[in-house]
């Protein structure tokens, strides 16, 4: 018997959907932003040593040719540099193929380890983590929950990058609904400019359930975006990045439009995939059935 067993739901970036997975932590350790539902039914905690050496151990034999690994749940990243140097380690003494090691990560992970730290982990294959940015708005930040200011995040992508590792950075359209719209474009684009990530990536706001509350959170005043609001937001942010060798996509599930491109070599035509997708939204947008986490 498999002594593999997930505490679902398990989520994973769109680009890891071939690796193995390996949950080192459960749920989230901040689980504090009001836009993100993914942990709200999990109490954060560690696995211990003994599970995920049995599970590594399972792995290997069932699947030695395993080339990709993603530590999960959303911030695998928290665990003390010494327990995911044991991780690290084994993942390589086990999969002889392994190549890229990725986690997700919080501001906060970024901004307990220092450069050094994050170095070694980098020397034992722990190659990208997956940060969610989600706005440059500070306002917004703060309202959200997110627990980090533009600052504080742009200081702890330097310590990773400064380290070795990729980011991949998410930012999430419609957060500031309609009256923060263009704000939040703006200052998202800027943040991620000071960044400069290896990866970007967008996803539009979804909250299910939890409507009400993210309405009650953000003020009276406060109104969702509709589709094409969600598109214009993005061709802002887009029209406004600066950015050297990034990868973007919008491939994510949540969003109405998928793109993919680099920028700044790609800017131009990404511009002009969204002027159409605008003049055209019942051809070229995603279907609301079709939009998921």
């Amino acid at each position: 018997m498999s002594p593999i067993r997930y505490d679902e739901p398990v989520y994973r970036p769109p680009s890891e959907a071939r690796s193995l997975i390996l949950q080192a932590t459960i749920g989230c350790s901040h689980n504090a932003c009001a836009f993100c539902y993914m942990y709200k039914e999990k109490s954060f905690r560690t696995r211990p040593w003994g599970e995920l050496e049995a599970e590594i151990r399972y792995a290997a034999g069932r699947w030695p040719g395993t080339r990709r690994i993603f530590l999960a749940d959303g911030d695998a990243f928290v665990l003390g540099t010494d327990k995911l140097e044991r991780i690290l380690d084994a993942l390589k003494a086990s999969f002889p193929a392994l190549q890229p090691v990725a986690a997700y990560a919080t501001p906060q992970n970024l901004l307990k380890k220092s450069v050094d730290e994050m170095r070694r982990l980098r020397e034992k294959g722990l190659s990208i983590l997956y940060y969610g940015v989600e706005s440059g708005d500070p306002e917004l930040l703060r309202a959200i929950g997110k627990g980090a200011t533009p600052d504080e995040m742009v200081e702890g992508c330097r310590r990773a990058q400064e380290a070795g590792i990729k980011l991949s950075v998410t930012v999430v359209l419609g957060l500031g609904g309609r009256e923060g719209s263009l704000r939040h474009a703006r200052e998202t684009a800027a943040v991620v400019n000071r960044i400069q990530p290896r990866y970007l990536s967008a996803l539009t706001l979804m909250l299910g359930p939890f409507e009400e509350e993210y309405r009650r959170c953000m003020g009276p005043d406060f109104s969702y975006n509709n589709p094409l609001d969600d598109v214009i937001e993005l061709r802002e942010v887009i029209s406004l990045l600066d950015t050297k060798k990034c990868i973007f996509r919008s491939n994510h599930a949540s969003n109405y439009l998928a793109l993919a491109g680099i920028l700044m070599k790609d800017k131009g035509r990404l511009l002009d995939e969204i002027d159409g997708a605008l003049a055209h939204p019942d051809e070229m947008l995603r279907p609301e059935w079709t939009r998921g986490l």
